[in-house]
């Protein structure tokens, strides 16, 4: 089904016409013409039954004997086809906001995620004949792709390597605003935006998974202070002995790197020992 233009006549043309077949089958009706009178007063009324009143961002679709015959989308008044049936779908942006859904991450951890869909219709024939009850096709629809992306990916991670729920909140919504799109455009929906309202670990796992994720980012801290730390004493090793400033053997070397890295990965602070020399 794709959407087109019905035949309309300006509204105020339309309801001046009309008002002269009424005064012409009047006149006629009082010369003594009765019939002619009848026949001009059913095409007046059959035009009046066109009358249709359309409110900015507004389509009306126009059926006739179960046929589409168009859509008027302009503001305004006008007369269409006579004997018709007009339906009145909005063209206003419209937000849908999501339950708070259940769903396994990539990892199979149970969390909570709700999302707001921005979305308006385009197409109001599709809206109309291609779905039935295009608003609770979009809330289905809806929520069937916040489950899918979010199966997709970890809730949380520490690296920056691997797109997660929780760190990468502008991908994911991009990611669903594009599946969405592919799932409503047979509903002649256009999806504006959708964006991330609720993400959370599910109530019988948050304790349990808020202590994991504690503990992941102290290991993933520790790892960066330590891989620093290597960094640090290899430079520091490196430029003593370019500048000639000592010259180590193993031994002293395997003490000094030790003896540095324990400053500076300690988590408290060292106390220096003082080597004044021997008697």
């Amino acid at each position: 089904m794709q959407e087109r233009k019905a035949w309309t006549l300006n509204g105020f043309m339309g309801i001046l016409l009309i008002a002269c077949l009424l005064g012409g089958a009047t006149y006629v009706f009082f010369q003594g013409q009765i019939i002619p009178a009848i026949v001009i007063f059913i095409l007046a009324s059959s035009l009046a039954t066109g009358i249709t009143i359309v409110q900015p961002n507004q389509s009306v679709v126009v059926t006739f004997l179960g046929k589409y015959m168009g859509s008027i989308r302009e503001a305004g008044i006008f007369v269409t086809i006579p004997f018709t049936v007009r339906r009145t779908i909005s063209l206003r942006v419209r937000n849908f906001n999501s339950k708070r859904l259940k769903v396994n991450d990539v990892e199979g951890n149970p969390i909570e995620i709700a999302a707001v869909i921005v979305f308006k219709v385009v197409d109001a024939a599709k809206a109309v004949f291609d779905v039935d009850q295009y608003e609770q096709f979009v809330e289905i629809q809806s929520e069937t792709a916040i489950r899918h992306v979010a199966t997709k990916y970890p809730y949380d991670t520490f690296d920056n390597h691997t797109l997660s729920l929780r760190g990468n909140a502008s991908e994911v919504s991009d990611e669903l605003t594009k599946e969405l799109q592919d799932r409503l455009k047979v509903a002649g929906v256009e999806v504006m935006e959708a964006r991330l309202t609720h993400l959370a670990y599910s109530t019988e796992i948050a304790q349990v998974m808020l202590q994991r994720q504690q503990a992941s980012a102290i290991i993933s801290a520790r790892k960066l202070i330590v891989d620093g730390a290597v960094g640090m004493v290899e430079d520091a090793i490196n430029r003593l002995e370019k500048d000639g400033v000592v010259d180590l053997d193993d031994e002293r070397r395997v003490t000094m790197i030790n003896n540095l890295l324990v400053s500076i990965v300690s988590e408290k602070g060292t106390q220096p020992v003082v080597n004044t020399g021997s008697l």
